[in-house]
């Protein structure tokens, strides 16, 4: 494997395998969110219920979680904004966008995800999905057979509707 799954640009020998073959331990929640999106895509669920936190853990399904890890295509991680999580925090917020594939079916999974550090070690504690804000349309809506808007005299759908 040559580039990280991550999407950090580094090679995964570098970047992610160190993480999750412990030989080091995540400094930020943001590395830890980019490890544990790695293990997902290689297969790693050992290193994904290791790093759920202890408190969260008994809730965690092994079984589910490798076979949709196995059955997925992971096609890319988008980071959207993180918030503390660094070297001298305790807690820390990654908003992040995993994207996979499922039977030729591209998801898009959206999510803000709440890491916690436990005697020096970040967990991932919780995710709650981020859910689109509704669009409200400003102006009335052109219907397909009202007059063109910009003033042709022709019916949307003949003109810029078309």
């Amino acid at each position: 494997m040559d580039k990280c799954p991550c999407g950090s640009g580094l090679d995964y020998a570098g970047c992610c395998e160190p993480l999750i073959t412990r030989q080091t331990q995540a400094e930020t929640a943001l590395a830890l969110m980019r490890s544990r999106y790695t293990a997902y895509a290689t297969g790693a669920v050992e290193y994904i219920k290791d790093t759920t936190h202890p408190d969260q853990s008994k809730d965690f399904d092994e079984r589910s979680t490798r076979s949709w890890s196995r059955k997925s295509v992971w096609t890319g991680l988008e980071v959207v904004e993180t918030v503390k999580g660094g070297h001298g925090d305790t807690e820390g917020e990654v908003e992040f966008v995993a994207h996979y594939r499922q039977k030729d079916t591209p998801v898009r999974h959206h999510e803000r995800a709440e890491f916690r550090r436990v005697d020096g070690t970040w967990f991932f504690f919780d995710g709650k999905p981020v859910i689109p804000e509704t669009f409200h349309r400003e102006t009335p809506k052109v219907g397909r057979n009202d007059p063109c808007s910009c003033g042709s005299g022709k019916k949307f759908k003949k003109c810029c509707g078309a």
